[in-house]
């Protein structure tokens, strides 16, 4: 199966959408960082697709996330750094790098196997590009700044347990939850608005911790829960236009009754 006619012409009509004469007023001026929102809704709506099991709308996603990066290596190849067959180059490297019970003559036992092999040589890299540089490695590398602060959250969390730098068991991250909640009433008894937000920082940092050891994805879970929160509300807002009215309208006592009714249809 060989995409390579299609993708010849994905390549050529990016090229012509950069063109300093023909192409598209908008996206000739674009940059990486510009384009770099676009990259990260591109890669969201994937995500949604795919927990919606649509796979139609996956297709397109996919597609759409595709023409990102080819976004992303049109405006490398122009300021000669790399092209998109040098990304495709890479990332297959990559992976035969990264699967030699596959592609070389290592034996991995099984999938537990596999992941910790994986990180094993992920770190190899991370320690090869920090000696590269000249800078000390740290179990941290390579964790980016750009993720979403849970997801980031739970992938600096995961590295330092590698190393041994982890609660035991449960009680002590539950502990550590009440310790922080209470800390954020104290900074709001004393009217501290920085460090509230700060105190709700710990608070969130603690809950990942929890979300991680329990085998939960912070993402995914809180994901689920803005998903419940829109489900219910418009519930809600359903409810109070039988009965004539609208949030706006309604008392709080009113829909806090209408939301306890949304939530009991759903059980």
């Amino acid at each position: 199966m060989s995409g390579a006619p299609d993708l010849d012409r994905l390549l050529g009509i990016m090229a012509r959408l950069r063109d300093r004469e023909r192409g598209c007023p908008w996206d000739r001026v674009q940059s990486f960082a510009t384009i770099a929102p676009y990259t990260i809704e591109e890669a969201y709506e994937v995500a949604e697709a795919c927990e919606r099991g649509d796979a139609a709308s996956l297709k397109d996603e996919l597609g759409d996330l595709l023409f990102q990066v080819v976004f992303h290596a049109r405006m490398a190849e122009e300021a000669g750094l790399f092209d998109f067959n040098d990304v495709a180059r890479a990332i297959g490297d990559k992976m035969l790098r990264r699967h030699p019970h596959v592609f070389a003559d290592a034996v991995i036992a099984d999938e537990a196997a596999q992941t910790e092999a994986w990180e094993a040589h992920k770190a190899a890299e991370r320690r090869a590009k920090a000696a590269d540089a000249g800078v000390a490695a740290s179990a941290l590398d390579g964790v980016g700044t750009a993720l979403p602060a849970l997801t980031r959250a739970e992938k600096l969390q995961r590295r330092a347990a590698r190393v041994g730098f982890d609660w035991p068991d449960l009680p002590p991250i539950l502990d550590k939850i009440v310790e922080e909640t209470d800390e954020v009433r104290g900074a709001l008894d004393a009217g501290e608005p920085a460090r509230v937000a700060d105190e709700i920082g710990d608070l969130l940092f603690a809950v990942v911790n929890l979300a991680r050891r329990t085998g939960a994805d912070p993402e995914q879970s809180l994901r689920g829960a803005c998903r419940k929160f829109d489900r219910r509300f418009r519930r809600v807002e359903a409810l109070l236009a039988e009965a004539g009215k609208s949030p706006e309208s309604a008392g709080l006592d009113e829909m806090e009754a209408q939301w306890q009714q949304a939530k009991a249809e759903e059980r």
